[in-house]
């Protein structure tokens, strides 16, 4: 879809497309969203786009906020949050259901419900469950709505480290030793449960990385160097996901690339780096985004290693039906091979985070990839495709 093609007026100016950004959200994340709102925000060709920053409150609430992208940034080890954005504490926002009508409309208590417009693409930066694991997106394709990003099943697939792992694996993807413990066994028995993780590391050794199985890639996890820190791991872990994940620990260098969707299809970016943070165990929330560990970008690799990199993360792209945007992490391991660790179909999209930091130095600045995403939801239909 393009401009051409939205209603017009012949007496009246060809209408902007209107672009609703969505951020925050119920997940442990939500303050990330919006600093990645933020950074959208202020990216966006206003000349070429209309926009509609639209927040989700840590309640549920989609509230209508302020357009002020300097309000929406780290400050003082503190993130940002919806409620502190919201013009109202009690109005909402409401989404059409009709794919026949775009218009979104703003209710406050009382009041005559107030008609905002039609929106011609919404930008999801919403992070973690309720918003990049296939639900927001599932409420959009009932809308008619078109979006950035990956559809329903890719999202689930992304947010689901078990199902990307399984994915990942029927398409000779290869991927580190992992185990699963899902709530029914918890609950069924705990002790057996608990034993499964105890084989598991007597099988390939300590440190553990203990996570929820479907939260976001830096919240809730925690590296466990023996038994004596696993109760408190996994507690930590059940906190964000009553499913959670234990995988053994890949000696090797982290390795990151950013796939993105071309009008000819996915194209992988120079790939990054991240060594190991000093002050940090691992690379975990802190050092990701309050410390802002950098990144080495392009990744000191070989040609050989780069081309192989790429091809495998544009390979996990199509695994897991993906569209849009990716970025596929993986372990470089210390016999040379590559084990794919993760992907994220919404990463991080702050100006430190690494995505947009790999296709800046691929030759594409942060304002042209926020228009490339919108551009290619445009042309993209909802719907089975």
């Amino acid at each position: 879809m393009s401009t051409e093609n939205l209603p017009q007026n012949p007496e009246q100016p060809p209408r902007k497309p209107r672009v609703a950004v969505v951020f925050g959200g119920r997940s442990s994340e939500h303050g990330i969203s919006v600093v990645t709102a933020g950074a959208v925000l202020r990216a966006i060709d206003r000349t070429k786009y209309d926009v509609l920053p639209i927040g989700i409150t840590r309640d549920g609430r989609w509230a209508l906020t302020t357009d002020e992208p300097d309000r929406m940034a780290i400050t003082e080890r503190r993130t940002p949050s919806v409620e502190d954005l919201a013009e109202s504490s009690e109005g909402g926002v409401v989404l059409p259901v009709d794919p026949a009508n775009r218009e979104v409309v703003y209710s406050e208590p009382g009041s005559v419900p107030k008609a905002l417009g039609e929106v011609d693409v919404v930008f999801p930066v919403l992070h973690g469950p309720y918003g990049e694991d296939g639900t927001l997106q599932g409420l959009l394709e009932l809308s008619g709505v078109p979006y950035v990003g990956s559809g329903v099943l890719a999202s689930a697939v992304g947010q689901d480290k078990e199902y990307m792992k399984r994915v990942f694996t029927s398409f000779g993807l290869k991927v580190g030793p992992y185990v699963v413990i899902r709530p029914r066994e918890w609950e069924r028995d705990e002790s057996a449960a608990r034993k499964k993780i105890v084989d598991f590391a007597g099988e390939h050794g300590w440190p553990l990385f203990v996570k929820p199985a479907r939260a976001g890639s830096s919240i809730g996890i925690t590296k466990v160097d023996d038994l004596s820190g696993l109760d408190e791991a996994i507690a930590e872990a059940q906190r964000h996901d009553p499913k959670i994940l234990v995988e053994a620990a890949l000696r090797g260098r982290e390795i990151e690339c950013g796939v993105l969707e071309f009008e000819d299809g996915p194209r992988a970016s120079v790939p990054a780096e991240i060594p190991p943070p000093q002050e940090h165990a691992y690379y975990d929330f802190e050092a990701k985004y309050i410390d802002s560990t950098p990144g080495i970008v392009p990744a000191p690799l070989t040609p050989e290693e780069t081309a192989e990199v790429q091809k495998l993360a544009v390979d996990a792209f199509d695994a897991a039906s993906c569209e849009g945007l990716v970025r596929a992490d993986f372990f470089l391991t210390e016999d040379g091979e590559f084990v794919i660790n993760e992907i994220n179909t919404l990463p991080g999209f702050t100006p430190i985070s690494m995505y947009p930091q790999m296709w800046e130095k691929s030759g594409i600045s942060y304002p042209e990839l926020v228009d490339r995403l919108i551009e290619a939801a445009l042309r993209r239909s909802t719907g089975l495709r």
